[in-house]
């Protein structure tokens, strides 16, 4: 049945921007933002430095709802950027869509932003004193409002000096009338990479996978604190801040945000799921019929286990993939007649059979008590679930919505406590070591939602609802 308060993570934001002179820089970062369409689904928009001035067109909605024919051509200019946006931190409005864009001494400037910084009440505090009007509630915009008034005798300059003041997550795209500049936060928390345009100009964006349909060759991903430029002079760039001592990439990253097809932190993201799912297996030693994934994301992972365990892999639920955030709820009689919003079964591969069903994350817990249902209702004689993560037990500040501790089931009741509510015949997780033995890493990855250890003090900040801006 479909759940209004999604049992997903939710998937942060998306940026892009485009340098390629003489050609329709707003078209190619219309179909960038495509790419990264999953994202972020709340809104969407475009900036374009053209003629000493910067114009922009965003709106609430998906992409191509937002965009049309009409007013892409009214987006003239070789300089672009873009943002998807899923909101956490400021209202779902349009206010608080990006790309921001606001004029300054030096000229106008914009601006879009993936992630959260955790002293954004500070800045803005900061910023009110000084007299500093400020038109929206996101960090994104404390952000550039600070930028604005940052010391130094050009932009990248005053990037440099700004973002020591920045504590958090942040992989941001920056417009300038003649010059776009692409850094991320020391900790390395969000994804961002750069590559070259089959014409000889330039792109970023937040998954390489977007720059790959953007047909981008010498990918690579922007190193924690660096600032890289796209001018007439070509790319460029320079390490405006020293990587974090301890780096902290997001495991969710490779867990169930990003694309199959991107590379995070130089590996393939399908491979990294695939291998969860096969540690996943060797850990818990389940024994069934079929193996079966939770659509999409878990697909890779269900694969992983069922070529470990040698138990046939298939498919056992449809998705409906129309239903969006927006999606009006069935009444309460609705529900009472079972009727299934979001996911139908196929009978004749679950009948008779003892399934296990491959997920790759909780955080609420409601889907999983409907999908169970629907595979009992449908002749699964066992269900057995396996998790391809750690139990999600505290909340992220860095820029992902994972909810809050009261929301979060595995923080509020004891793991026999879950399979009972669940009503599945075992509960399995992957553990915090298997995890990471999968990735291929020791280290270098924030994993605070499941173990409460922030890679940043959140004591010495004021920190609000995790938040993507």
């Amino acid at each position: 049945m479909y759940q209004h308060k999604s049992d997903k993570a939710r998937d942060e934001c998306g940026v892009v921007a485009i340098y390629s002179p003489g050609n329709d820089a707003a078209r190619m970062a219309y179909f960038g933002l495509y790419a990264l369409q999953h994202r972020g689904q709340e809104s969407a928009g475009l900036a374009i430095s053209h003629h000493k001035k910067i114009h922009d067109h965003k709106g609430l909605g998906l992409v191509s709802q937002v965009f049309n024919e009409a007013n892409l051509k009214a987006l003239p200019g070789s300089l672009a950027i873009g943002h998807n946006r899923y909101s956490t931190s400021g209202s779902s409005s349009l206010k608080n869509t990006q790309p921001f864009v606001i004029d300054t001494l030096y000229g106008p400037l914009a601006m879009a932003h993936n992630g959260n910084i955790i002293n954004a009440s500070s800045l803005r505090r900061s910023l009110l004193e000084k007299g500093v009007g400020l038109s929206n509630s996101s960090d994104s915009g404390t952000m550039l409002m600070s930028l604005a008034g940052a010391l130094g005798d050009s932009w990248p300059q005053r990037l440099k000096n700004i973002m020591p003041h920045w504590h958090g997550a942040y992989s941001i795209i920056i417009l300038s009338l003649d010059l776009i500049m692409i850094t991320r936060d020391p900790w390395g928390f969000r994804p961002l990479s750069v590559g070259y345009l089959p014409d000889g100009g330039m792109a970023a964006a937040s998954e390489s996978g977007a720059l790959n349909t953007l047909g981008c060759q010498d990918i690579r991903e922007v190193r924690p604190g660096e600032i890289v430029s796209f001018s007439t002079s070509g790319m460029s760039s320079c390490q405006a801040m020293a990587p974090a001592a301890k780096l902290a990439r997001c495991t969710f990253e490779s867990i169930y945000f990003s694309r199959p097809d991107s590379v995070w932190d130089g590996l393939n993201v399908h491979r990294v799921r695939q291998r969860l799912g096969a540690e996943l297996y060797r850990e818990s030693a389940l024994s069934a019929d079929v193996v079966i994934p939770v659509p999409d994301s878990s697909v890779p992972a269900a694969i992983g286990f069922a070529e470990a365990s040698g138990i046939p892999y298939c498919d056992g639920f449809i998705k409906n993939r129309y239903i969006g955030r927006t999606f009006i709820e069935p009444t309460d009689a609705l529900r009472r007649q079972g009727v299934a919003m979001k996911f139908n079964v196929l009978p004749e591969n679950v009948r008779h059979k003892r399934v296990i069903m491959v997920d790759d994350s909780i955080v609420r817990g409601n889907t999983s008590v409907s999908l169970i249902k629907l595979l009992k209702a449908a002749g699964a004689t066992e269900v057995h679930m396996a998790i391809s993560c750690p139990p999600i037990t505290h909340p992220c500040f860095m820029g992902v919505d994972m909810g809050t501790h009261d929301e979060l089931i595995a923080h509020n009741m004891s793991h026999e406590a879950m399979r009972r509510h669940f009503g599945a015949d075992s509960l399995n997780f992957l553990s915090l070591s298997g995890m990471m033995r999968a990735i291929g890493r020791d280290s270098g990855y924030c994993n605070a939602c499941f173990t409460g250890n922030y890679p940043i003090d959140l004591n010495k900040h004021q920190t609000g609802p995790q938040s993507c801006a």
